[in-house]
């Protein structure tokens, strides 16, 4: 963010009493590491500037947040709500009963903690909680990771305070005078990142002298991705390099058996410390989610995107484009990435100067304070309500 925008933010913080009666927030959504660590660093941002403020997270039973939420301090209620299946429609059938279970639910989560604002990142589980609190009138922002917004975030929008976004022209989905350009927030272990690279190769077990490869899938993992590193492992040894490889747990028992005895591999089904892997890392294999594209800007990372083309409208496509375009990426497409995804690594490999453009570019799309502009902007907004 330039200048201007820092004393902007400077004088919204100087017009909040942070003395002033406790608010109580509602952090809704979740599924993936993507809308969750956003929502963490938002409340963590939020409670800096608020220290008394009390925060109830909503989630969807079963999915990752009901653990990383609490890992992360925060109390966290689940709702009986799951998404649209698209690979099998006749999946669906108990769907509009489980939304309908899930505003009873929410309704009884509000009479019991009495919310003054709700804030939503994301996610099948953010819908009946925004709903239900613009029916109440109760506040409601929005926070929209990637560049092309899910239709629920469209819906809400309409009555939303705010909308935060992460991408430049957004006026195509929300009423232009709602939206803020904030970038995603990220996890501040990464966004203030002080891990030195000889480090992290020491806590991985790895050469300091070999080129390093980091792959990624998302927090489940993808497999397309891991199919195609399963296949090329013995490329990595040929060619001088080494690899950190995060698989997912579905694919994390076929993986195990899959690099046994061979050297030169970190591999985990999921990487907490990912500050260390991206201090390590001199090349990245990478899904194109929002927050892996924000984090991976944070650590000037050369990156090769291999987005899910099954996300809900393509939008990693779209993050991934956003950042070809800009010459800050290379992205090969999930049915090309077994025929292309190893040689266009090799080759990148190859190419130093061009691993310098990339690295220059991808980190002059960097945002180190999202998590610090929305926080300021929703406190600004209720102020002023």
């Amino acid at each position: 963010m330039n200048d201007a925008t820092n004393i902007l933010n400077e004088k919204i913080a100087a017009s909040i009493n942070v003395d002033s009666a406790s608010l109580r927030i509602v952090i809704a959504g979740g599924g993936t590491g993507g809308h969750i660590f956003p929502a963490i660093a938002i409340a963590n941002a939020l409670k800096k500037i608020k220290p008394q403020a009390e925060f109830l997270f909503v989630g969807a039973k079963g999915k990752m947040e009901m653990e990383k939420v609490p890992q992360a301090g925060y109390e966290i209620r689940g709702l009986d709500i799951a998404g649209f299946n698209r690979s099998s429609l006749i999946k669906n059938i108990g769907l509009p009963f489980k939304i309908i279970k899930s505003f009873f639910q929410v309704s009884t989560i509000f009479k019991q903690f009495k919310p003054d604002v709700v804030i939503g990142v994301g996610g099948y589980s953010s819908y009946p909680v925004l709903r239900y609190a613009q029916s109440k009138n109760i506040p409601t922002f929005i926070h929209e990771s990637n560049s092309f917004a899910g239709k629920s975030n469209i819906l809400l929008g309409k009555k939303a305070v705010k909308i935060f976004t992460a991408s430049d022209a957004m006026q195509q989905f929300f009423a232009e005078e709602k939206i803020i350009l904030t970038g995603n927030p990220v996890r501040q272990a990464i966004s203030h990142n002080t891990v030195t690279k000889e480090l992290a190769l020491n806590y991985f077990g790895l050469d300091q002298h070999k080129k390093t490869v980091l792959v990624v899938g998302g927090s489940l993992g993808a497999k397309s991705i891991n199919e195609t590193i399963g296949k090329n492992l013995a490329s990595f040894g040929k060619n001088n390099l080494q690899l950190i490889w995060q698989t997912g747990m579905p694919y994390f028992e076929k993986a195990t058996v899959t690099v046994k005895d061979v050297v030169g591999i970190y591999m985990k089904d999921f990487i907490t410390q990912m500050e260390y892997a991206y201090a390590a890392a001199d090349i990245v294999i990478s899904r194109s989610g929002a927050m892996a594209v924000a984090e991976l800007c944070l650590a000037k990372k050369v990156v090769i995107f291999v987005p899910y083309p099954f996300a809900a409208e393509d939008h990693q496509t779209a993050n991934a484009n956003a950042l070809v375009n800009k010459e800050a990426a290379i992205m090969i497409e999930d049915a090309d990435a077994m025929n292309e995804l190893m040689p266009a690594l090799l080759k990148l490999c190859a190419e130093e100067k061009l691993q310098k453009i990339m690295a220059e570019n991808i980190g002059a799309l960097a945002v180190n304070n999202a998590d610090e502009i929305i926080a300021l902007q929703i406190l600004k907004a209720i102020n002023r309500a």
